[in-house]
């Protein structure tokens, strides 16, 4: 290992001991996150279920599983099934994008403010 890779190894250990400041840069990174998280979190917890409601209405059609518990006919209630999924599905993004808005209504003057005064400093 020649001396450059040694000081590059050196450094990258010893940065990790070191206690990083908490910049305005950082505080910017954390505010996006804050905005975005409740949006992400419904999206994918109401596309998950959507996809679990969806697949249940499928395989009452398409498999043996009405007969199993105990219905004669799985077939209509499985595709209304399987649409409501579907319904949820497409749902799922006009919502998302609706809980960003608000929520990025709700904190654009933060952001501004952050932003102005990093760009302003640099």
């Amino acid at each position: 290992m020649n001396r450059n890779d040694q000081e590059f190894l050196v450094q990258k250990i010893r940065t990790q001991y070191t206690e990083k400041e908490h910049t305005q840069l950082d505080a910017l990174k954390e505010l996006d996150a804050k905005v975005k998280r409740p949006a992400n979190i419904f999206a994918y917890v109401f596309g998950s279920l959507s996809a679990i409601v969806m697949g249940s209405g499928m395989s009452l059609v398409m498999t043996d599983i009405g007969e199993t518990l105990g219905m004669t006919e799985p077939m209509l209630p499985g595709v209304i099934i399987g649409i409501a999924g579907m319904l949820m599905a497409i749902l799922n993004y006009p919502v998302f994008k609706g809980i960003l808005a608000s929520r990025r209504r709700k904190y654009a003057g933060q952001v501004m403010e952050l932003s102005d005064q990093l760009m302003n400093r640099s």
